[in-house]
């Protein structure tokens, strides 16, 4: 809807000019396979030209490869000059131009105008076990090089932001596993199918599917919440909250006076969101002093998960206490 009202506005102001006349053939190319932000873009302006009558015939062609730059390298070679031959572009041919090194550049067409314009949506296929962001950067941190993207070309929007989330993650980007499809219609597709673990797109390319509950979104681009889509930013940090107990016995090694305590603890959390579920680990560690006053302390021990096995994994945890009010660090040892 928002790409039909963009090109009606934009045909409206050119029908109000007195001097506008309609001509006889207008190509709309839209450098993306079917199904794509480009393609439902040039579709909508094609679609408005035919209502207000711009043109006898409106006919969109499809070009697809290299996120677009393949288009625009035939735009500018064979249609410079001509008024009747229009070029859908964005942002991701921006990046594409250096990505594919290419010998083109959108410097080298006119601007008509800015049409559109939207954030990025973060989404897996309903079946999937990952069921918000945190457990999809857990799974990539585990495995960054088996866990696929899919997205736009290479070098595009989604492509970026499947490196800047790596790199939020703590992951080098260049370990990303992203796979490149010419279209929004073959990137829903292979999510929808199970051949990615998460897909990046414009959030119109997926809206359908998230609504009809194909897909789930998990996050989107935008520094706050959109109004009237119910996702997370990929900003918004869980509120969480959570409970633990733990049991113990000490010993002591008079030898060498210190004491040493093993431990089980049980954790239980949950984000405070509407649906969640508690998380269950089991921490058996071992608590070891390291000075005679047994003011400073270090513990090691495994989180295990005892619940959502499937996406949870057993971590090893090591972490020092220190009782700064009963002496300093080095005091007593």
């Amino acid at each position: 809807m928002t790409r039909i009202l963009a090109a009606a506005a934009l045909c409206a102001l050119l029908a109000a000019n007195p001097a506008a006349q309609a001509i006889d053939h207008l190509t709309i190319v839209a450098p993306a396979a079917p199904g794509g932000g480009w393609d439902q873009t040039a579709r909508a302006l094609q679609h408005v030209v035919d209502v207000h009558h711009l043109a006898r015939v409106a006919e969109v062609q499809n070009v697809p490869g290299a996120a677009g730059t393949i288009g625009l390298s035939q735009f500018v070679d064979a249609q410079r000059g001509n008024g009747r031959t229009l070029l859908v572009t964005g942002l991701v041919m921006v990046g594409a131009t250096l990505w594919n090194d290419s010998p083109v550049s959108v410097n080298q067409a006119t601007p008509i105008a800015r049409l559109t314009g939207e954030f990025e949506v973060i989404a897996v296929p309903a079946s999937s076990r990952l069921g918000d962001l945190r457990a999809l950067i857990n799974e990539f941190r585990r495995r960054p090089e088996a866990f696929a993207w899919g997205g736009g070309s290479a070098g595009g929007t989604d492509h970026i932001l499947a490196g800047l989330v790596a790199e939020a993650a703590g992951v080098d980007p260049r370990r990303v596993n992203y796979v490149a499809f010419s279209g929004g219609g073959e990137a829903v597709a292979a999510l929808i199918g199970g051949h990615v673990a998460a897909g990046i797109s414009g959030y119109s390319e997926f809206a359908a599917h998230i609504a009809s509950g194909r897909l789930r979104a998990l996050a989107v681009s935008s520094p706050s919440r959109l109004p009237g889509i119910e996702v997370p930013t990929a900003k918004d940090e869980p509120n969480e909250v959570f409970w633990r107990t733990a049991v113990g016995k000490s010993f002591m090694l008079r030898r060498w006076s210190r004491a040493w305590t093993p431990i089980v603890e049980l954790l239980a959390a949950r984000e405070i969101q509407t649906g969640a579920e508690y998380e269950w680990d089991a921490l058996p560690q071992l608590q070891i002093s390291l000075s005679t006053r047994q003011h400073v302390l270090v513990n090691v021990g495994a989180r295990v998960p005892l619940t959502q096995r499937a996406e949870r994994r057993t971590s090893v945890m090591a972490y020092l206490l220190w009782d700064w009010f009963d002496g300093g660090f080095l005091s007593g040892w």
